[in-house]
């Protein structure tokens, strides 16, 4: 098995290969993705594997709608993560191949059914330098509004993560050209 970043301490090599072998048997497709092995339905994440200091197992990424029944997926970060599950394992004697399968084929019907948590609309919040300037040219606030939100994040974040308030100025100065020749930020770098 190739080395991955998932495998964070290598003491989980011969399990892993056995998780890798049992997902095999799915019709889910092998992909390396974040640096790790992640198994796609139709191009849709659906499961990855991963060893760690004191686990190693299988995350299901809308693990969220599994019915759980034996009630052993668990939220790693409930801060964070809306729609992803783990079933972790402590050694190998812990794998029950019958009953993984049976998880990751509710997981393909969930991916079959398209469910999904619908991302949580992030508000904007124009900081006061730019608002100024918005409020203040009436051009400057149509050109703007033209971006898309995630354009128009990238410009205040862009002002909004200097910590002086003459960077701050700065970068306004800097982006009122742009914005008014429509053009984006990171434009330059975008194919």
């Amino acid at each position: 098995m190739e080395e991955n970043k998932w495998n964070k301490t290598n003491q989980w090599e011969n399990e892993l290969e056995q998780l890798h072998a049992i997902i095999r048997k799915t019709p889910l497709v092998e992909t390396t993705k974040w640096g790790g092995p992640v198994y796609t339905y139709k191009n849709k994440n659906v499961v990855g594997i991963g060893g760690f200091k004191s686990y190693f197992g299988i995350w299901f990424y809308n693990g969220v709608f599994l019915k759980d029944e034996k009630k052993i997926l668990i939220n790693a970060n409930e801060e964070n993560t809306k729609s992803l599950r783990q079933m972790r394992f402590n050694s190998v004697k812990e794998i029950d191949e019958k009953l993984i399968l049976a998880y990751i084929k509710e997981a393909i019907e969930i991916e079959e059914k398209g469910l999904v948590i619908p991302k949580e609309k992030k508000e904007t919040i124009i900081p006061e330098l730019l608002q100024n300037e918005l409020d203040n040219n009436s051009e400057l606030f149509t050109k703007f509004n033209k971006f898309s939100p995630y354009k128009q994040r990238e410009f205040i974040e862009h002002i909004t993560t200097a910590k002086q308030e003459k960077t701050q100025i700065a970068r306004l100065e800097k982006i009122i050209p742009m914005i008014l020749e429509e053009r984006g930020l990171n434009d330059k770098y975008r194919a």
